[in-house]
C-alpha cells in the first residue's frame, strides 16, 4: 500500500503564506500524479490542484495565481506553497496519489490524513 503524511498547517493571518508537504512511502510507482485537495466545515472536498511525475501541474480556478504546486521525486514528495491566503482558503488539506498505469489510466486515490489550515481575517 501507500502512505502519505502531510505536514505544514497551521494558522495565518489573511494575506499570509503557508507551505505544506506531502511524503509519500510504500508501494510507490515512479509515473504518478500526486495533488492536493480540501474540505472546509459544511463542504465537500474540492480538488486543489494536481501535479505529474513529469511537472505539468494543474489548478482550481479559485486558487490560481496564489497556490504553486511543485514536487521532488527523489523524495517522493509534492509542496503546496500557499500565498495570499484568503479566510475561505480555511479548510482540512489532504495529499493524494495516483498511479499512472498508461496514457490515460490511473489508479484509485490514496489519501493522507489531512493537515488543517486556518486563515484568519
Amino acid at each position: 500500500q501507500v502512505q502519505l503524511v502531510e505536514s505544514g498547517g497551521g494558522l495565518v493571518q489573511a494575506g499570509g503564506s503557508l507551505r505544506l508537504s506531502c511524503v509519500a512511502s510504500g508501494s510507490i510507482f515512479s509515473d504518478n500524479e500526486m495533488g492536493w485537495s480540501r474540505q472546509a466545515p459544511g463542504k465537500q472536498r474540492e480538488l486543489v490542484g494536481t501535479i505529474t511525475s513529469g511537472g505539468s501541474a494543474n489548478y482550481a480556478d479559485s486558487v490560481k495565481g496564489r497556490f504553486t504546486i511543485s514536487r521532488d521525486n527523489a523524495k517522493n514528495t509534492v509542496y503546496l506553497q500557499m500565498d495570499s491566503l484568503k479566510p475561505e482558503d480555511t479548510a482540512v488539506y489532504y495529499c493524494n496519489l495516483r498511479k499512472r498505469y498508461s496514457d490515460a489510466v490511473y489508479g484509485a486515490p490514496y489519501w493522507g490524513q489531512g493537515t488543517q489550515v486556518t486563515v484568519s481575517s
